[in-house]
């Protein structure tokens, strides 16, 4: 396990930009007030992921195609998800269903989920980068690990997730000694059940901690049963506003 330390704020003037990494919303039908606000103008979003049926689907979907269209219109990158099931999928199926969404919906890259971290996979989890990316040229790659990776993953994609999980755990969390050697550009936490009163507590963690892209939202997919992405958060506006203004110094 690699040494967690807390790590210094970037120096002020480095002009280092927070947004937000939406990890995927209910299907625009569900919640097309969700994929709306994403477009809203001056929302800081980084990137928005398109998860039409726990991958493309079997067949375009012209709900999901207008979605994708809107964000890239409005300056977003839409990423595709591919599940990785923490190496255990085969690299044809994952091939295959990237073929698709960039058949289907035009992405541009991809969020690895469930992305394995340890030092023995990290060769399988290059060779998938580098063929999605043969296949879209400049294909922004985010490997899902939701915990820090052993640091070789760092030179295999544009962004690394490593943290996911509830803020009980977040607040005390640490960044791997190894991040201080990248940009908070490089990485990205994904942190639910953050409390509203909460908020720029997280945010000065995600910022302590080297973190240029988050996603922060109050609810809890508790007990399992709903998932806690698949909405707005309940403070929407609040935490545009703070994102949108703010540099992480």
């Amino acid at each position: 396990m690699p040494h967690l330390t807390s790590r210094p704020v970037p120096a002020a003037g480095t002009g280092v930009r927070t947004g937000l990494g939406a990890p995927g919303y209910a299907h625009p039908l569900l919640a097309p007030a969700e994929w709306g606000e994403l477009t809203r103008p001056g929302t800081p979003v980084h990137w928005a992921v398109l998860n039409v049926a726990q991958g493309p689907g079997t067949r375009p979907d012209p709900h999901c195609l207008q979605a994708a269209v809107r964000l890239r219109a409005a300056g977003v990158r839409v990423l595709a998800h591919l599940d990785l099931t923490y190496g255990a999928r085969r690299f044809g199926d994952v091939i295959s269903d990237a073929h698709r969404y960039l058949d289907w919906y035009r992405v541009d890259g991809f969020l690895l989920d469930r992305c394995p971290s340890d030092r023995v996979s990290l060769s399988e989890t290059r060779r998938i980068a580098t063929t999605l990316r043969a296949l879209r040229d400049g294909a922004h790659i985010v490997l899902g690990h939701g915990t820090h990776p052993y640091p070789g993953y760092a030179d295999t994609a544009d962004q690394l997730v490593t943290f996911n999980g509830p803020w009980s755990d977040y607040r005390w969390s640490q960044a791997a000694e190894w991040t201080a050697d990248h940009p908070p550009e490089r990485f990205c936490h994904l942190v639910h059940g953050v409390p509203r009163g909460h908020l720029d507590e997280a945010l000065r963690v995600a910022r302590w901690q080297g973190a240029a892209t988050i996603w922060f939202t109050d609810r809890t997919g508790a007990g399992g049963r709903t998932d806690p992405w698949e909405a707005l958060p309940g403070y929407w506006d609040d935490i545009v506003s703070r994102v949108g203004t703010g540099v992480s110094e």
